[in-house]
């Protein structure tokens, strides 16, 4: 009897030994991860941006700087670690790739979407041009490429075929010098020929405002839903009575369109033509594809021009920080797209983006939060990316 207690209680006490040990090396490794050694954390910092070990006189400079004790600027130790080639030709690429097509896929050539942010983070050009600069990145011309063309992609897929460095290689030009629009016409990555490709051809042209507001406003049309606002700009080509059934337009269709339709009249005059496989623009002409389906509701709007108006500055989706300063409304691509990038929504959209893909995931807590809040308000102060990436990496490096 006693043999057969002291057995319980010996298999007791050997539960509870390991499930103190067990506790113990939790606690130990927390620890470990939020105080971690200026060494290791300058390793972390390397690995998070470069995706790849630095070398052993990167890693020493990149300590000394971490360390409190000696430069005390972890900061300068992630601008080292983005002076790795990697950091552009992966990383970055692989940060934008998924903006340029419909399914958000990062395993696509490189394109010269791809190229051109990496370009504007690589040379700091202020992000909120993102969406309105007459600029383009190309290989440089010492490289033996491909001309650009307005009808292929040869030019970027030889350059990543050829393992060429990004962080070397891309030189800036003005948009207009290349692809022949005007330069009033240039609307950023808008309109490069990627996004002409994936989002201006055929439809009806919101996709490239849904896209647009997906990628760079992190929003989709759903979470943007107002079905308060006046419905007057609304396009022929949406049924009034989808089914028969008034209410759900009046419940669900018009939620979206009151606010997107005038919105995308800035893209009336552009289009992918599946000819000639380019971009296409037609100034002072509307697109046909804008009259698509005009007989569903004859007395919806006719798009007459590119002018657009921003019904969401007022309503619900005040809550998307519009600047101020501008009118909300105006004509063409270019403007539409300073419109958005102006934002709140579009400067909280980047900085969210760069900590998942430094911090390898989404801010969980109220620390995270308050510090994507903290990178926010850096960001905007010049809107330089690098300075963005930096941030997010140093806030990280003990996790």
């Amino acid at each position: 009897m006693k043999y057969r207690t002291w057995k319980r209680n010996r298999h007791g006490m050997g539960s509870r030994l390991i499930r103190l040990l067990t506790v113990g090396l939790v606690i130990t490794s927390l620890v470990t991860a939020a105080y971690a050694a200026p060494r290791e954390q300058a390793r972390r910092i390397h690995d998070r941006l470069a995706g790849v070990p630095p070398t052993d006189a990167v890693l020493g400079a990149m300590e000394a700087d971490v360390d409190p004790g000696q430069n005390n600027d972890p900061i300068a130790a992630a601008y080292t670690a983005m002076d790795n080639p990697n950091f552009y030709n992966v990383t970055l690429k692989n940060f934008a790739a998924p903006w340029t097509n419909r399914d958000r896929n990062v395993f696509v050539p490189l394109n010269d979407y791809t190229a051109t942010v990496v370009g504007m983070i690589r040379d700091d050009v202020p992000f909120n041009t993102l969406l309105s600069a007459d600029l383009l990145y190309v290989g440089g011309p010492g490289l033996g490429l491909p001309a650009y063309s307005n009808g292929n992609n040869n030019h970027y897929e030889q350059l990543e075929s050829r393992g060429l460095d990004m962080m070397t290689g891309l030189v800036s030009t003005p948009q207009s010098a290349v692809t022949g629009l005007p330069s009033t016409a240039t609307a950023g990555v808008i309109t490069t020929r990627a996004a002409a490709e994936a989002f201006f051809v055929a439809g009806t042209n919101r996709a490239m405002f849904r896209f647009t507001m997906l990628n760079h406003m992190c929003n989709d049309m759903e979470q943007v839903k107002d079905i308060k606002l006046p419905p007057d700009r609304i396009r022929q080509d949406v049924s009034r009575s989808p089914g028969g059934d008034s209410r759900l337009f009046l419940n669900s269709c018009i939620g979206c369109h009151t606010g997107m339709d005038p919105l995308v009249q800035a893209f009336a005059y552009y289009n992918f033509n599946e000819t000639t496989l380019s971009i296409e623009y037609t100034p002072g002409t509307v697109q046909p594809k804008y009259f698509n389906n005009d007989a569903n509701f004859p007395f919806g709007f006719v798009t007459p021009d590119d002018s657009w108006e921003n019904y969401w500055r007022v309503g619900q989706n005040e809550f998307l920080g519009w600047d101020s300063s501008r009118s909300g409304m105006g004509n063409g691509a270019k403007s539409m797209g300073e419109e958005l990038a102006n934002s709140d929504a579009f400067a909280s959209c980047q900085v969210k983006k760069v900590f998942r893909t430094v911090c390898l995931r989404e801010p969980e807590d109220a620390s995270d939060r308050a510090e994507v809040s903290n990178i926010v308000a850096s960001f905007k102060a010049g809107y330089r990316m690098k300075q963005t990436f930096a941030e997010a990496a140093v806030y990280c490096m003990g996790q």
